[in-house]
């Protein structure tokens, strides 16, 4: 395996991140790869908001993960600040290699870097490995999370 780079996500990077977001049963649902300009105009906006962090994981001048982070200043916890990690996936190909593992790390660290006292997640409840996974790395399952479309 090649040398591994995690940097912020570009224009050039939405193809290969839109098809890892589509990469699975979940995904496939409720992505659409043959039209990249929502995400596109969702990238912009990640872009200039200083508490987003859309990163990608390239290896080899290859996309091979992608996460998204949040900043969240807050009042709770006595004025804590979290971060949220959101949108994490890795491709195929690179899945069991520990690059989950590394892209974690990086969020947990870039996290402490912007002053965070909690990293908190959500993953789907039917994605069983992705819960041990994160188990492993320390996160608990702590909370129950709720949804509302609209």
């Amino acid at each position: 395996m090649g040398d591994l780079a995690i940097r912020a996500a570009v224009a050039d990077d939405v193809p290969a991140i839109v098809a890892m977001l589509a990469d699975d049963p979940l995904g496939a649902q409720r992505e659409s790869p043959d039209d990249l300009s929502p995400y596109l105009i969702a990238l912009e906006r990640l872009s200039a908001d200083p508490n987003q962090h859309l990163v990608v994981a390239v290896r080899d001048g290859r996309v091979v993960g992608t996460l998204q982070l949040t900043i969240i200043p807050g009042l709770s916890r006595r004025g804590a600040t979290r971060s949220v990690i959101e949108g994490v996936r890795i491709h195929a190909d690179e899945r069991g290699s520990g690059l989950g593992t590394q892209l974690i790390e990086w969020a947990i660290d870039e996290s402490r870097d912007q002053g965070c006292h909690l990293v908190q997640l959500t993953s789907d409840k039917t994605r069983h490995d992705a819960h041990r996974f994160y188990e492993r790395l320390g996160f608990t399952a702590s909370h129950t999370g709720f949804k509302l479309q609209l």
